[in-house]
């Protein structure tokens, strides 16, 4: 952890009074949890417009250790460790293999949380190295897809009652998914960024959000990522109809060398059939003129747009993705077929489909496997690519 994160997370403990006896953080620590996960996955792509087919044999290790209660206190470590497992035919970022399409998971160790807790009435505060996901990660988000998770660098404050949930968080190091050592794409990002979220849930099955993003990025590619996001979103449950919409606003903030304001809005619905869920949505990243794009540097983005991650970055044009899934139980798996139709909002060019299914069956209570694949068919958009996951996935 850099030594702007030391700093913050030694102030909050001097603060909270976080070493009131040596005897008691060892007594917490003794009676702390210790949870060890692995999972395995192999890799295939297949991109036009690169001669070889990326075959990635990945895995990861993690040990996450949760101290007792020392008071209001406790402390959180999480260590990963992303490994080569056999074949290493892909392009991770930071092994040179250019002649691969990009699967980005890069070997190497990296410290994924190390952090002090406070938590008493409803209050909790955070410092140090940590998750943080916003609602349904639109915004932000972990990216636990990727081997290597993102985690942040930040002091984070909550405030919980029975029907408001508070989340403030002041970010000044965003660890990437690109390993602890960098490469083609910066391993960290430096800044100063907040990130508020206020969710209010008035009866039960409905919850209506309002959020600030000051995204302040300063080193490597950040600056072109920075922007100011404002919006709301509202999530109701109406017996087997579910409804989800968002709409915000975004400009250039901090260092953007750009000059722009875009909108964005989502509107989703869900059925619930029993048998299956029918899901389908529109979502728009707008664009101001054709020159800039609504961005969302800090999400989870590879669960939005397409399993193949074509728009991890949104074109100058913005994107509109009109999209559709049914999945269902089958044989104790859960089965869900994808399907997405891109467009540009600016001037309303045809950038492709996707296709995709996905299989997921729990093995036993500690063991889980899933199988997914997706097609990207391009028109005016980057190229034509099938990925194919097959992953293995072991908690204790």
């Amino acid at each position: 952890m850099n030594r702007r994160a030391t700093a913050t997370l030694a102030c909050f403990a001097l603060a909270v009074g976080a070493l009131p006896s040596a005897a008691d953080w060892r007594q917490a620590i003794a009676d702390g949890e210790t949870d060890v996960a692995f999972r395995y996955r192999i890799e295939t792509v297949d991109q036009d417009g690169i001669d070889e087919s990326a075959t990635a044999s990945t895995g990861k290790a993690r040990l996450t250790f949760t101290s007792a209660k020392n008071g209001r206190l406790s402390l959180g470590l999480e260590a990963d460790y992303a490994l080569i497992l056999g074949i290493e035919d892909f392009n991770s970022t930071v092994n040179g293999k250019v002649e691969y399409p990009v699967v980005a998971d890069p070997e190497g160790f990296d410290l994924n949380q190390a952090h002090l807790k406070y938590d008493h009435e409803g209050v909790t505060v955070t410092a140090g190295r940590q998750r943080i996901n916003h609602g349904r990660q639109r915004f932000l988000g972990g990216v636990a897809w990727r081997h290597n998770e993102q985690t942040y660098d930040a002091l984070r404050i909550e405030r919980r009652t029975e029907r408001a949930h508070f989340d403030y968080s002041f970010i000044h190091n965003v660890n990437r998914i690109f390993g602890p050592k960098g490469g083609v794409q910066p391993s960290d990002w430096h800044g100063n960024t907040h990130a508020a979220r206020l969710t209010f849930t008035p009866q039960e099955g409905h919850a209506l959000a309002a959020f600030g993003y000051l995204i302040d990025l300063q080193n490597d590619n950040g600056p072109p990522n920075a922007n100011a996001t404002f919006g709301v979103d509202y999530i109701g449950k109406f017996d087997r109809l579910s409804i989800t919409a968002v709409l915000a606003r975004q400009s250039d903030y901090a260092d953007n060398p750009a000059s722009y304001d875009a909108m964005f809005y989502s509107i989703e619905g869900a059925v619930d059939l029993g048998a299956a869920t029918i899901k389908g949505g529109y979502d728009v990243l707008g664009s101001d003129g054709g020159q800039a794009g609504f961005r969302t540097p800090l999400a989870t983005l590879h669960k939005w747009q397409g399993w193949t991650d074509r728009f991890l970055g949104t074109p100058a044009a913005g994107v509109r993705d009109a999209w559709f899934t049914v999945s269902g139980k089958m044989l104790d798996a859960t089965v869900t077929g994808a399907f997405h139709t891109f467009s540009a909002d600016e001037g309303g060019a045809d950038y492709g489909n996707e296709i995709g299914v996905s299989v997921v069956r729990p093995l036993s209570d500690t063991l889980g496997l899933t199988f997914k694949w997706a097609r990207y068919s391009a028109e005016e958009h980057a190229t034509d690519i099938s990925k194919v996951w097959l992953m293995l996935s072991w908690q204790w």
